[in-house]
C-alpha cells in the first residue's frame, strides 16, 4: 500500500506512482461512492481529486503540517519544494515517516538530475514533468518511476545504498591498473578525436554491479559529489540492471541462453559463498526483478514492475544529467553534462561524463538567477538594493552583464523575445526616472526574470530530444571503441571481477584479530566512501555467517541498527552502544585532521522530527556536519568517519571496544584501499 505523488499548487498531479495494492484500494473505495451505472474514471483524477483538500490546505495554511496518520493508520509525508508539493503515503506499516521522508528527498534529487535548473521554476518543471502528449508522458513516468523502483531495491537489498556511500572493488592493483588505463589512453584518445563534436570527457568510471572498480576525472573537471555518483549509479544499474539467473548458471547453460547478439558473455557459477546482496538484482530492462530472498515490499516492487514497458535506449544515445561542479569562483549546482552508459558485459558497465559544448551558458544563468533571487530577498526584508549598504549586489554591474548575455542568444528564438522584453519592462521599472525603483513592486518582476532565464535554460539543455542531437555527441564509432579498448584491457578480468563483486570483502580475514566480531561497516564521510564485508542472503550460500536465514536475521540486524543510528545522530548522539538478544551493537561517529589524529569532539547538531534525511544521497547532511565541525579548525583538511560493528553479546563490553578502536585504524591503511 504504497503511493508517491508531486502535484502543483492547483492539484494537478505532476507525476504519481503506487503499488497495485494502493490502487485497488482506492478504486474500491472510489467506486462505492459512484452512482449505478456510471463508469471509473482515470487513476490519475481519482487521485487528483483524493489530494485536492490536503494540497490546498497546504498551499493556504501558513504553518502548514508536514505529516499525519489517518484512522486506517495510513501514514502520509508531505513536503513542499519551491511550487511542487511532494507526497508520500503508506498503508502497509512497512515504512515509517522517515522511509517515506528520504523517499521524497531522493525523487527530488532524481528529478533535479533530470531537469536541473529548471526544477526552480514551477511553471517550467509543471511542463517537463507533465508534457500535452500523452504517450511521451507517458514514458517519462515510467522511467522516473523505474528509478524509484531501482533504488528501493538498492536500498532493501545493497549495503552502500544503506548508508548511502560508493563502495569500491577492494583490488589495489587492479584499480591502480585500470585509473591508470583511463588516464593514459581511454579519455586522452576520446577528447583527441574529431569525432568527440565538441564534449569533452570529464569523467570515466567502471562499475561491477553497484560496486566502483576505477574512477578517473579529467585535470580540468571538478570532483564529482558523492551524492551525484550515487544517482548515476541507480541510473546505470536501472539501464543494465544486475541478472541474478546470469549468475547463478554454468558457463554452458549461459551460452544457450544468453547468446542473442552476434556476442555471446556469460558470468561463471561463483565459488559456494560468493551470493550477496550487494547488488540489485533484476531479470532484464522492464521485466519482473527475481530476488533469492524476498520479502513482502519488495514484492510489491516486482508485482508494480509489470505496469513498466520501457523500451530499451539506444545505446549510442546520451543522457542529459545535471550535476554539482565546483570552479574557483564558487559552487555550481545542476550543471548539464551527457552521460554515456555502455555495458561492457552483463554486470560490468563504462560510464562516461561529458561536459558539452555550450556549457559556460549555464554558468552564467545561474549567476544570474542568484542575483535576481538575491534581490527579491532583499526586497522581501524592505531594503532597496542600490540603497542598502548591506547588500553585496551591484545592479549596475549586473545590468551591463544582463545586456550583453541577452546579446550573446540566438535572436531568433521565441524564448529570446520574451526574455528581452521582461529584461526591458524590469529596467524599465527599477532603472528609469520614471519607475518605481527598488522597492516591493519590483518583487513580480524579480520572479519573471527568474523564469524567463530559466525558460532559457531549459530551451538550451532539455528541449528537444538528445536522441536527435547526432551532431553535439560522441559519435558511435567512438562509443564502441571506447566499449573495445575497455574490453579489451579487462577481458581477462571480467570472471574474477563479476565473482570479486559477490565477495568484495569477507569476515574471514579479521575473525583472527577480532574473534567475536559478526560484522561491521566503516564510512569516511569526506569522500563518501564505505568498507563492509559482503552478506550472503541466499539459500544456496553458505559462508561465515551460515546458510541465507542466518544470514538474513544478520542483515536485518545491521539494516536495523542504521535506522537505529540515524535516529540517534539526529538527537545529537555520537556514539551509541545497545545489547539486542546475543549480539551487541556499537556507532562511532568521530573526526580526524589529515594525520590521522583524532579531534576533540563536539556537540552535534540536534535536528527536528522532520529535518532532512540523515544521508548523502537525498541530502548531504555530513557535508554540512564537516562544514560545522571545521569553523573551529580552519585551517585543517577535516575528515570525518563512522563506524558501525555488530559483535557476539558474550564479548566482553571492554574486548568490543578496543576491538573498534583497532579495527577504525586498520581499515584505512593506505596499502589496502586505493585511493578513489
Amino acid at each position: 500500500m504504497k503511493c508517491l505523488l508531486i502535484a502543483s499548487e492547483s492539484a494537478e498531479v505532476l507525476f504519481h506512482w503506487s503499488d497495485r495494492e494502493y490502487r485497488q484500494n482506492i478504486q474500491e473505495k472510489y467506486g462505492v461512492s459512484q452512482e449505478e451505472g456510471e463508469g471509473l474514471p482515470a487513476f490519475e483524477d481519482i487521485l487528483s481529486t483524493l489530494f485536492a483538500p490536503i494540497i490546498i490546505s497546504c498551499s493556504t495554511l501558513e504553518d502548514s503540517y508536514t505529516s499525519f496518520t489517518t484512522e486506517n493508520n495510513h501514514i502520509y509525508v508531505l513536503h513542499q519544494f519551491d511550487e511542487c508539493l511532494y507526497i508520500a503515503v503508506n498503508g502497509d506499516g512497512e515504512e515509517k515517516e522517515d522511509d517515506l521522508r528520504r523517499k521524497l528527498y531522493v525523487l527530488k534529487k532524481m528529478v533535479e538530475v533530470m531537469f536541473g535548473m529548471v526544477t526552480l521554476s514551477g511553471n517550467l518543471l509543471r511542463k517537463e514533468l507533465r508534457p500535452q502528449d500523452t504517450e511521451q508522458r507517458a514514458r517519462l513516468w515510467n522511467y522516473l518511476q523505474s528509478l524509484l523502483e531501482t533504488y528501493s531495491l538498492l536500498r532493501e537489498n545493497d549495503q552502500s545504498f544503506l548508508v548511502e556511500a560508493v563502495e569500491r572493488l577492494i583490488h589495489p592493483q587492479l584499480c591502480e591498473l585500470c585509473i591508470e588505463f583511463l588516464e593514459r589512453r581511454l579519455v586522452q584518445q576520446l577528447n583527441s578525436s574529431v569525432e568527440r563534436a565538441g564534449e569533452e570527457v570529464l569523467h570515466a568510471f567502471v562499475l561491477v554491479h553497484t560496486k566502483l572498480l576505477a574512477f578517473y576525472s579529467s585535470r580540468n573537471a571538478s570532483i564529482l559529489s558523492p551524492s551525484d555518483l550515487l544517482a548515476l549509479i541507480v541510473m546505470a544499474q536501472n539501464m543494465y540492471p544486475s541478472n541474478v539467473e546470469l549468475d547463478d548458471m554454468s558457463p554452458e547453460d549461459t551460452e544457450s541462453t544468453s547468446g542473442s547478439g552476434p556476442e555471446s558473455f556469460y558470468t561463471p557459477e561463483p565459488s559456494p559463498s560468493s551470493r550477496s546482496s550487494s547488488s540489485s538484482e533484476k531479470v532484464g530492462r522492464g521485466e519482473t526483478p527475481v530476488f533469492e530472498f524476498v520479502d513482502p515490499e519488495i514484492q510489491m516492487a516486482e508485482d508494480s514492475l509489470h505496469t513498466l514497458e520501457i523500451n530499451p535506449p539506444d545505446p549510442a544515445s546520451p543522457r542529459r544529467v545535471f550535476l554539482e561542479v565546483s570552479h574557483k569562483d564558487g559552487l555550481y549546482p545542476m550543471m548539464p553534462h551527457s552521460m554515456y552508459c555502455l555495458s561492457l558485459w552483463p554486470g560490468i558497465t563504462l560510464v562516461l561524463l561529458t561536459k558539452i559544448s555550450s556549457s559556460a551558458l549555464a554558468i552564467s544563468v545561474y549567476k544570474y538567477l542568484e542575483d535576481f533571487d538575491k534581490l527579491e530577498k532583499r526586497l522581501h526584508e524592505g531594503h532597496g538594493a542600490p540603497a542598502s549598504a548591506r547588500s553585496p549586489l551591484n545592479m549596475q554591474d549586473i545590468r551591463s552583464k544582463m545586456d550583453k548575455f541577452i546579446k550573446s542568444l540566438e535572436p531568433h528564438d521565441l524564448q529570446y523575445a520574451q526574455l528581452q522584453n521582461v529584461w526591458a519592462e524590469f529596467k524599465s521599472r527599477a532603472f528609469s526616472r520614471a519607475g518605481s525603483g527598488f522597492n516591493k513592486d519590483l518583487i513580480p518582476w524579480c520572479k519573471n526574470m527568474k523564469t524567463q532565464l530559466c525558460g532559457i535554460y531549459r530551451q538550451c539543455f532539455l528541449t528537444g530530444s538528445l536522441s536527435a542531437d547526432v551532431n553535439h555527441r560522441l559519435s558511435a564509432g567512438l562509443q564502441e571503441r571506447a566499449q573495445a579498448m575497455v574490453r579489451e584491457k579487462l577481458v581477462d578480468w571480467k570472471d574474477f571481477l563479476l565473482v570479486k563483486s559477490k565477495r568484495n570483502i569477507t569476515m574471514v580475514s579479521y575473525l583472527e584479530d577480532f574473534p567475536g566480531l559478526v560484522h561491521f561497516i566503516c564510512v569516511d564521510r569526506a569522500t563518501g566512501q564505505m568498507i563492509a564485508p559482503s552478506l550472503n542472503i541466499t539459500e544456496r550460500a553458505t559462508s561465515e555467517l551460515g546458510k541465507g536465514p542466518v544470514a538474513n536475521y544478520i542483515k536485518n540486524k545491521v539494516w536495523a541498527l542504521v535506522r537505529t543510528t540515524r535516529r540517534y545522530l539526529q538527537k545529537g548522539y555520537s556514539t551509541v552502544t545497545l545489547r539486542d538478544g546475543d549480539f551487541y551493537f556499537c556507532y562511532f561517529l568521530w573526526f580526524e585532521n589529515e594525520t590521522g589524529y583524532k579531534l576533540q569532539p563536539v556537540d552535534i547538531p540536534v535536528l527536528a522530527d522532520d529535518s532532512p534525511p540523515i544521508g548523502m544521497l537525498a541530502y548531504d547532511y555530513y557535508n554540512r556536519l564537516l562544514r560545522y565541525y571545521s569553523k573551529n579548525h580552519k585551517g585543517e583538511n577535516v575528515k570525518c568517519y563512522e563506524l558501525l560493528t555488530v559483535h557476539l553479546g558474550v564479548i566482553p563490553t571492554e574486548i568490543i571496544l578496543q576491538h573498534c578502536r583497532q579495527l577504525a585504524s586498520k581499515l584505512w591503511e593506505p596499502s589496502r584501499n586505493p585511493l578513489l
